[in-house]
């Protein structure tokens, strides 16, 4: 879908006769990747029990996402905390306990197993589960098609300009980019921190979460100059 918005025709002081449009262009797609934000938490009253937990339960979500193999586009671990609890700043620096976190970001390209892989992600211990983001690769090819789509309505405005004056465009002074921009939401929380314990024996895979992917919405703008032929405006000695 495009629609565009145009100025009146002018002409400068001099010269050829200029038309000034602005050309527009709005896709509405698929997304093509979905990210999560996967903390891994861990509190012990021992500052060494704490680190060796954290360590443990990180690996288990690394390697539970690699399981997917070509379906996980990208594993990222953007954050790492570790700091102890006072219980009391007003007397001497008691340390109550330790807590630790780490952030991975998962970039999902396969759909089918998101539901799936959050629905595991939320079920390990202290883990909690933000997301899914959806949203478009940065090299996508929809973000040139919108640019192009957006050209083409600026020259078809001109030459519908030109069309109502008698003339035609002969050539072209000036394209501008406005730019892109990509409307895509907010994200939305699906799990919370999750305590997954068992009384013994084998826990039984969580059920997947059904997740329905959120429509990009792409646009691009461009502004143009044409020059164009002398308008036919009629005879007016006999208008």
């Amino acid at each position: 879908m495009t629609h565009t918005t145009g100025d009146s025709p002018s002409r400068p002081d001099s010269g050829a006769p200029v038309i000034s449009v602005r050309g527009q262009a709005t896709l509405e797609v698929q997304p093509e990747i979905a990210r999560l934000t996967v903390y891994v938490n861990v509190r012990d009253k021992d500052r060494r029990r704490a680190l060796e937990r954290l360590t443990e339960r990180n690996r288990e979500c690394l390697d539970l996402v690699k399981d997917y193999g070509d379906a996980v586009e990208q594993l990222e671990t953007s954050g790492l905390s570790i700091s102890p609890i006072v219980r009391d700043r007003r007397r001497d620096e008691k340390v109550d306990r330790y807590q630790g976190t780490v952030h991975t970001t998962v970039t999902v390209a396969d759909f089918s197993v998101l539901g799936e892989l959050v629905s595991r992600l939320g079920d390990l211990e202290l883990t909690a589960v933000h997301g899914p983001w959806w949203a478009l690769r940065r090299d996508s090819d929809v973000y040139r098609r919108a640019a192009q789509q957006a050209v083409r309505a600026a020259v078809d405005r001109a030459q519908d300009y030109a069309d109502a004056l008698g003339c035609r465009l002969t050539g072209l002074l000036r394209l501008s980019d406005e730019g892109l921009s990509t409307d895509n939401g907010g994200g939305q929380q699906v799990y919370g921190m999750m305590a997954a314990t068992s009384a013994g024996g084998a826990a039984a895979e969580p059920p997947a979460i059904d997740l329905e992917p959120q429509n990009q919405v792409v646009r691009a703008g461009v502004e143009a100059r044409f020059t164009a032929t002398a308008p036919d405006l009629g005879d007016p000695a006999t208008a």
